[in-house]
């Protein structure tokens, strides 16, 4: 049996009794009592130009339409980072997120659902590999499911107490990792193995008959109060969330809050209370609507911001804020008559590895440690969130079951470091994506420094972009730099190996797709 297997999570003590956790724990010193109560505020699908605030060098037509006046005030109290990297499809963000792993690792590279079923659509010259379509999760004993430590157990471990509301979307359909309180968490609400929604209005019970019933694996669990109110889903899940607040501010412990939004996920449901300014701003139907979520999801942020300055937590208290991939890349249209992503400039939208598929929203907030109102242009990695959030925890000397690919980005946030420089990102998706397009299906991308290399299996094609000079990956000068491409391609082919990647195979011979420096 795998070493790392046998000493899984509950089998074994994670840490050192030593630490003071367990039978012979000791009373917290006066600088433990400081732990910073910590926010991770998750966004689904939000692109890196849904927002009035902008993350490039210039404001959008995108940042004018959007109203985000919250995203606007945690800038002001923190740092932005223009260059915060996620994976391309909501799965496999979250899986690092909760392991710590890389998607090469642990092969949750397309979405999960229900067991034993694959996602992706059919290819018919390559066959797709038998990737871990069940997800992950804290145990073994689940086919084609990957096992890693959660760092949400180590925080409860630790003393925090621990809140998930919204989104999870870990593990398949009765399996381990669909449920929340398998992670560590103490309170779950809403999260379930679904990583969208049926629909945000109550009037539709949030996907359930009027007999109870759900009918859409996409339905949201646990919000029956709200049904037939009128409030929106953004807004039910917000205030249950503030209702764990009031709860964990009786606990006299830090809290971990995971605020996991299912907005702004597809349906494109209209939020009544900002969709018809928008439509008054000249916005089609469905850009008012769209916006609308964005502005919903705006306002949680606030009234969480809002709940932390009223109950004196504001000063103790880390905001992140995410988003687990780009935008999805169609409508709206604008009134010019030109079809635009939602990204640009950046190339293309969810489920692509180029900028628009990746690169996220991110800010973070933490009194007295990061500086207000400053930018950081560093790069950084979602399994890079894993050893950041315990090392602001406190959480030292900790155990896991399996390796961790994540580097702490403290360093940025203290202005000490720069762990970005030299430091190469890899992306892997052998799989077949929902929408159709170059960059989108069937490829893996490195990331090193200005360069950016991108390698299709099924053709062996390679693309090289200088992120700095061409943010939007128009200009492909891999012919002009022939021995990078060589250098990118022997470090992300002997990375692949050295995780245990996975690759399609052509149908017409058997024979595995090149590795990319074996082109």
């Amino acid at each position: 049996m795998n070493k790392y297997l046998f000493t899984a999570l509950f089998l074994t003590p994670l840490v050192p009794m030593t630490d003071g956790w367990g039978a012979t724990k000791k009373q917290p010193s006066a600088e433990e009592q400081k732990r910073p109560n910590i926010i991770l505020f998750m966004v689904d699908d939000m692109g890196w130009q849904d927002t009035s605030l902008p993350f490039w060098t210039q404001k959008t037509p995108y940042n004018e339409a959007y109203e985000t006046p919250n995203m606007e005030r945690l800038a002001k109290q923190g740092m932005m980072f223009t260059q915060a990297y996620a994976c391309n499809i909501s799965s496999a963000t979250r899986c690092s997120l909760i392991t710590g792993a890389n998607n090469a690792r642990h092969r949750v590279t397309n979405w999960t659902l229900e067991r034993d079923k694959q996602t992706d659509r059919q290819s018919a010259t390559v066959e797709l590999p038998d990737w871990n379509y069940n997800g992950v999760s804290q145990v073994e004993g689940t086919n084609n499911t990957y096992v890693g430590t959660s760092f949400v157990e180590l925080l409860r471990q630790s003393g925090y107490h621990t809140i998930h509301c919204g989104k999870a979307h870990w593990g398949s359909i009765d399996t381990p990792g669909e449920n929340p309180t398998h992670w560590g968490f103490e309170v779950n609400i809403a999260g379930h193995a679904a990583g969208g929604l049926a629909t945000y209005l109550s009037e539709q019970n949030y996907g359930h008959t009027r007999d109870g019933k759900a009918y859409s694996l996409m339905s949201i669990p646990g919000l029956e109060n709200y049904w037939g109110t009128g409030i929106f889903a953004t807004e039910a899940l917000t205030r249950e969330a503030i209702k764990a607040l009031d709860k964990a501010k009786k606990y006299n412990q830090p809290f971990y809050l995971y605020m996991a939004h299912y907005a702004i996920h597809v349906p494109i449901d209209k939020d009544m209370r900002f969709f018809p300014k928008y439509v008054r701003k000249g916005l089609s139907d469905k850009e008012a609507a769209y916006a609308s979520l964005i502005e919903g999801m705006d306002k949680s942020l606030g009234d969480l911001m809002d709940w932390l300055e009223k109950n004196g937590e504001a000063d103790n208290t880390i905001v992140i804020f995410m988003s687990d991939n780009g935008g999805l890349a169609a409508e709206p249209e604008w009134r010019d008559g030109e079809v635009h992503t939602q990204n640009a400039p950046l190339r293309s939208g969810k489920g692509s590895l180029y900028e628009g598929g990746i690169r996220e929203p991110m800010i973070v907030s933490w009194p007295g440690v990061v500086n207000p109102d400053t930018r950081c242009d560093k790069y950084l990695m979602i399994e890079d969130f894993y050893p950041t959030l315990l090392e602001m925890a406190g959480v030292k000397d900790y155990k896991t079951v399996a390796p961790l690919d994540g580097v702490s980005f403290m360093p940025l946030l203290k202005g000490t470091g720069d762990p970005s420089k030299g430091r190469a990102l890899v992306w892997n998706f052998p799989n077949i994506w929902g929408n159709d397009g170059p960059g989108i299906n069937l490829d893996c991308a490195i990331r090193k420094d200005e360069w950016k290399l991108v390698y299709y299996y099924e053709t062996g094609k390679k693309e090289l972009f200088n992120i700095p000079e061409d943010i939007g990956e128009k200009h492909d000068v891999a012919a002009e730099h022939p021995d990078i491409v060589r250098r990118l391609s022997k470090e992300l082919g002997q990375y692949l190996r050295k995780v245990d990647a996975q690759r399609p195979k052509f149908k017409s011979t058997g024979k595995p797709c090149p590795w990319p420096d074996e082109v």
